[in-house]
Formats: C-alpha cells, structure tokens, sequence
C-alpha cells in the first residue's frame, strides 16, 4: 500500500536524503519517494502508520502536515513503468557512450575503445551532477563508503570525474598516466559498487546519484551494471 503525506520545512536535497534515510528506517517501509519542491512525501508500505509514527522523532525544522492518504493501487505494476521511466536517461546516455567506443574499435582496437569509453563515462556523468552540484553530496553520502567516511570527498567527487575523463581522453599527450588513471579508477568506483550493493542487498530505496540528483534517478540493479562494466574494463586493462 501507499501513504502519501506532506512536510514542511524542506528546503535542499540534504533534506531529503535525511527524510528518505529517517523513513527508510520503519519497519514496513519498502520505497520512499519525496518531492522537495512540495515537501509531498509517498511510502510503499506493508501496513498503515499513524500520524503520531510518521511524525515522532522529526528534526525541529520539519513540520508535519497530516491527512495520510492510504492507496492499494496495483503498486508494483506502477512501480515497475515508472522505474523503466526514469532510468531511460541512463540506459540513452549508455547507449551513446557504447555507440561511439565501438565505432572507436572498429577504426583502432579495443583497448582504444575501452579507455574513449571510460572519458566519455567520467565527462558525461561529471556534466550531470554539476546540474545539481549542492544536492549531489549529500545523496552520495547515502551510499558510497568513501564518502560517508570523508564528506569533502563527495563534494570533489564530480570535479575528479571530470578530472579522470579530460585525461583519459587526452591521454595521448602523457601515455604514462594511463595506469595511474585505472588504478585511480578501480578504487573510486570499487567503493562506489561496495555501496551500491549493500544498497540493493539492503533494500534501500534511495537515489542513484551517478547521473546527479537533477534527474532523480532510482537505485536499482542498473546501477551496479553500469559501475561492473567499467570496473571490468579496468581490471582487462591492467591485466
């Protein structure tokens, strides 16, 4: 079923990954979806809360307005459509991404291919999260072990990918710092797919940040994809 309810006093993305991470904590609680704008907030649960449960324990700042609406809409059929909506950013910007490496090996090689598609990786996704660069940090923090650990690292992630991507895409000019880069590589996205993981082991439902916070994307199997595939390009290219 789903609860619908509204919340004063939501004023950035770092409210948000706080009330998603407060709500993801109830026992029953499946899937969090907040709208910052209107301070809406929609639980997927397996029972009925009261006010006084979604209420209590709410930070000063907030204000809760009640009128709960309770829905037993065909929940996972919706759920589903609107997954596949909002993650066909992704698959499109991939398909782009995979597009051009494989034009890229058809004229060279694949190893040619493989580091085209790790620049292009690391440039297209910096480009989105500077979209909503103060609400990327606190949705990263969600999940990424680094970033948990070390805050200033969520905040220099988007400047390391773009970083990584103009020299993996310039490397021709200093070919030595080919392997600096796949080793930089394995580790920032080896952290990021330990995250994502225990995410999806968990259950967790919260917001992908790997193509930023503007377009809100969901956490889901896709994400871990799409970090494999660039691990295993990097362990081929070190191999």
């Amino acid at each position: 079923m789903k609860q619908t309810f509204y919340i004063d006093g939501i004023t950035c993305m770092s409210c948000v990954g706080a009330l998603t991470e407060f709500y993801t904590q109830f026992q029953g609680v499946q899937s969090v979806a907040i709208d910052k704008e209107t301070g809406r907030v929609e639980l997927e649960t397996d029972r009925l809360f009261s006010t006084t449960e979604l209420s209590a324990n709410l930070a000063a700042k907030y204000s809760f307005r009640a009128n709960v609406v309770q829905s037993n809409n065909s929940a996972s059929e919706v759920k589903a459509a609107s997954k596949w909506k909002q993650l066909f950013p992704l698959f499109l910007i991939g398909g782009y991404v995979f597009a051009y490496s494989g034009f890229r090996w058809y004229m060279a090689d694949i190893e040619t291919a493989m580091l085209d598609f790790m620049g292009l990786f690391f440039l297209v996704f910096s480009f989105f999260k500077f979209l909503d660069y103060r609400g990327f940090a606190p949705s990263f923090s969600m999940y990424d072990p680094i970033a948990k650990a070390v805050p200033f690292y969520a905040k220099a992630y988007p400047f390391i990918e773009l970083v990584m991507g103009t020299l993996f895409i310039v490397r021709a000019l200093v070919p030595t710092l080919v392997p600096v880069l796949l080793y930089i590589t394995l580790v920032i996205l080896g952290a990021t797919t330990v995250g994502v993981v225990r995410s999806l082991l968990d259950k967790k439902a919260i917001q992908c940040a790997c193509l930023g916070t503007a377009l809100k994307l969901p956490m889901t199997e896709a994400t871990f994809i799409e970090n494999a595939v660039m691990l295993a390009m990097t362990v081929y290219m070190l191999a």
